[in-house]
C-alpha cells in the first residue's frame, strides 16, 4: 500500500479498511489524516516540525506525574475514541472515528493506568484509562494555540 509518509502499513491490522493515504489523497479512513496534511504541505521536514511542536505542547501542560513525551505515532480515531463520563452523568466521545491523529500512550508510574495523548490541528487531549481503555477520564482537553504557518 502506497503512503504519503512512508509508513510501513504491511503489519497494520486496519490496512484492508483504510484505503491507503496515497490512494485516498490523505483521507485513509474517510477523514483527514494529520500526518498526510503535514506531508502534503512540506514533506518530511513539515512532519518533523509538526511532531516537535506537538511534543512541546504536550510537555508544557505540566501534568505532575505524566512522564515526558518524546515520540508520537499515527492513531486511528476509531481505536482511540473512548467514551468519557461527564459530571452530569452523560457520556461523550470527543474524537472522529474516521480521522487519523498523532498521539502516544504513557504508563503511569506505580499504577496500572495509562495516559493517552491525542492531537490534531485544533485540539490536544490527554486522558487516563485502565486496561483496554477501561474507565477513561479526561485530564486535559483544550484548543491548541495558533501555530505559525497554519500547520499543526
Amino acid at each position: 500500500m502506497e503512503t504519503l509518509c512512508g509508513a510501513d502499513c504491511g503489519a497494520c491490522a486496519l490496512r484492508e479498511s483504510c484505503g491507503g493515504c496515497a490512494k485516498t489523497g490523505g483521507r485513509p479512513f474517510g477523514g483527514a489524516c494529520v500526518c498526510a496534511e503535514c506531508y502534503k504541505t512540506g514533506g518530511e521536514e513539515a512532519f518533523r516540525v509538526c511532531c516537535e511542536q506537538l511534543l512541546r505542547e504536550f510537555n508544557a501542560l505540566g501534568i505532575a506525574d505524566m512522564p515526558s513525551v518524546t515520540q508520537l505515532c499515527q492513531l486511528n480515531g476509531a481505536y482511540v475514541n473512548l467514551e468519557y463520563p461527564l459530571a452530569n452523568g452523560q457520556r461523550v466521545k470527543l474524537l472522529d472515528d474516521s480521522r487519523v491523529y498523532l498521539g502516544w500512550q504513557l504508563e503511569r508510574e506505580g499504577s496500572d493506568r495509562c495516559y493517552g495523548l491525542v492531537a490534531d490541528e485544533e485540539y490536544l487531549l490527554v486522558c487516563e484509562y485502565g486496561c483496554g481503555g477501561s474507565d477513561p477520564q479526561i485530564i486535559v482537553y483544550k484548543k491548541r494555540s495558533a501555530v505559525s504557518g497554519g500547520q499543526i
